[in-house]
């Protein structure tokens, strides 16, 4: 296997097993840090984690493709969250993610992770954000932003440039 873990991060991952009564149940923090190393989850990441906890290589692929933040592939320097859940998408979030993607040169109706030419931005749908009240609702990064207006949504990409 060609995948590598710098040894700062492989202490960090060490310290982290220790910590819980099982292996498996590091799972997820050893995917979080992973993806917070290297932008994404690559299979030769998920190979070398589920090697690290002894377990098949499908337990972690699962935890991967079943939650939404993590990527398998990479994303932008800045990556766009665009709420889809139902107040939001009453409250134009389809419009948002439209607008979003006209901008970036990107197919509005594409499902997943979609990255700019440039590199700069990528912009995803994702499941509740937790502001019904105050939709649509996105993040870029980990700043969250609430009531985006097209005219908001253009000053957060102008920002983040």
């Amino acid at each position: 296997m060609s995948f590598s873990v710098p040894k700062k991060l492989q202490t960090e991952i060490n310290r982290t097993i220790k910590k819980y009564p099982e292996k498996r149940s590091a799972s997820l923090m050893l995917l979080h840090a992973v993806q917070e190393e290297f932008g994404y989850v690559s299979n030769e990441a998920i190979e070398w984690i589920a090697d690290k906890l002894e377990l098949q290589p499908i337990n972690v692929y699962e935890l991967v493709t079943f939650y939404p933040m993590f990527r398998q592939a990479p994303a932008g320097k800045h990556v766009l969250k665009v709420c889809r859940t139902l107040s939001c998408a009453l409250g134009g979030a389809k419009t948002l993610h439209g607008h979003l993607c006209n901008k970036l040169g990107l197919d509005r109706n594409a499902h997943g992770l979609q990255t700019s030419k440039d590199g700069q931005f990528s912009v995803e749908y994702v499941e509740c954000l937790a502001s019904c009240g105050t939709a649509p609702v996105m993040m870029c990064d980990d700043d969250f932003f609430e009531g985006v207006s097209l005219e908001k949504a253009d000053e957060i990409l102008e920002a983040n440039q």
